[in-house]
Protein backbone atom coordinates (compact mmCIF):
# COMPACT_ATOMS: atom_id res chain seq x y z
CA UNK A 1 0.00 0.00 0.00
CA UNK A 2 2.74 2.13 0.91
CA UNK A 3 4.62 1.56 -2.73
CA UNK A 4 1.32 3.07 -4.53
CA UNK A 5 0.83 5.96 -2.50
CA UNK A 6 4.80 7.26 -3.24
CA UNK A 7 4.03 6.05 -7.05
CA UNK A 8 0.78 8.20 -6.53
CA UNK A 9 2.92 11.54 -5.16
CA UNK A 10 5.69 11.08 -7.75
CA UNK A 11 3.30 11.12 -10.80
CA UNK A 12 1.70 14.26 -9.47
CA UNK A 13 5.25 16.25 -8.57
CA UNK A 14 5.77 15.12 -12.54
CA UNK A 15 2.76 17.09 -13.70
CA UNK A 16 2.84 20.13 -11.73
CA UNK A 17 5.33 21.75 -14.52
CA UNK A 18 2.95 20.42 -17.17
CA UNK A 19 -0.09 22.34 -14.89
CA UNK A 20 2.55 25.67 -14.80
CA UNK A 21 2.41 25.53 -18.60
CA UNK A 22 -1.16 25.21 -19.17
CA UNK A 23 -1.89 27.56 -16.89
CA UNK A 24 0.22 30.07 -18.26
CA UNK A 25 -0.31 29.44 -22.17
CA UNK A 26 -3.68 29.08 -22.09
CA UNK A 27 -4.03 32.41 -19.53
CA UNK A 28 -2.04 34.11 -22.12
CA UNK A 29 -3.92 33.34 -25.13
CA UNK A 30 -7.17 35.46 -24.16
CA UNK A 31 -4.82 38.57 -23.56
CA UNK A 32 -3.68 38.33 -26.70
CA UNK A 33 -5.90 37.93 -28.60
CA UNK A 34 -8.04 40.82 -27.03
CA UNK A 35 -4.97 43.33 -27.13
CA UNK A 36 -5.01 42.33 -30.82
CA UNK A 37 -8.16 43.29 -31.41
CA UNK A 38 -7.71 46.16 -29.34
CA UNK A 39 -5.03 47.36 -31.58
CA UNK A 40 -6.81 46.92 -35.09
CA UNK A 41 -9.99 48.67 -33.33
CA UNK A 42 -7.45 51.27 -32.80
CA UNK A 43 -5.66 51.35 -36.18
CA UNK A 44 -8.90 51.61 -38.08
CA UNK A 45 -10.47 54.79 -35.71
CA UNK A 46 -7.44 56.43 -36.37
CA UNK A 47 -7.41 55.31 -40.29
CA UNK A 48 -10.65 56.39 -40.87
CA UNK A 49 -10.69 60.13 -38.53
CA UNK A 50 -6.93 60.77 -38.25
CA UNK A 51 -7.81 63.71 -36.05
CA UNK A 52 -9.27 61.38 -33.26
CA UNK A 53 -5.94 59.82 -32.49
CA UNK A 54 -5.43 61.72 -29.25
CA UNK A 55 -9.11 60.65 -28.55
CA UNK A 56 -8.55 57.26 -29.01
CA UNK A 57 -5.21 56.57 -27.80
CA UNK A 58 -5.93 57.24 -23.82
CA UNK A 59 -8.45 54.46 -24.09
CA UNK A 60 -7.01 52.20 -25.91
CA UNK A 61 -4.19 52.04 -23.57
CA UNK A 62 -6.21 51.58 -20.63
CA UNK A 63 -8.23 48.81 -22.00
CA UNK A 64 -4.86 47.25 -22.91
CA UNK A 65 -3.23 47.36 -19.95
CA UNK A 66 -6.53 45.81 -18.02
CA UNK A 67 -6.12 43.05 -20.86
CA UNK A 68 -2.43 42.95 -19.92
CA UNK A 69 -2.96 42.37 -16.18
CA UNK A 70 -5.54 38.73 -17.00
CA UNK A 71 -2.18 38.00 -18.25
CA UNK A 72 -0.38 38.77 -15.05
CA UNK A 73 -2.77 37.21 -13.20
CA UNK A 74 -2.24 33.97 -14.89
CA UNK A 75 1.28 34.36 -14.51
CA UNK A 76 0.90 34.27 -10.84
CA UNK A 77 -1.57 31.38 -10.52
CA UNK A 78 1.26 29.64 -12.30
CA UNK A 79 3.59 30.49 -9.82
CA UNK A 80 1.79 29.71 -7.03
CA UNK A 81 1.23 25.88 -8.29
Amino acid sequence: MENTTATAAATAVNLIPLAKGLAIGLGAIGPGIGIGMIGKGAMEAIGRNPEASSKVLVPMLIVAAFAEAIAIYALVVAFSI
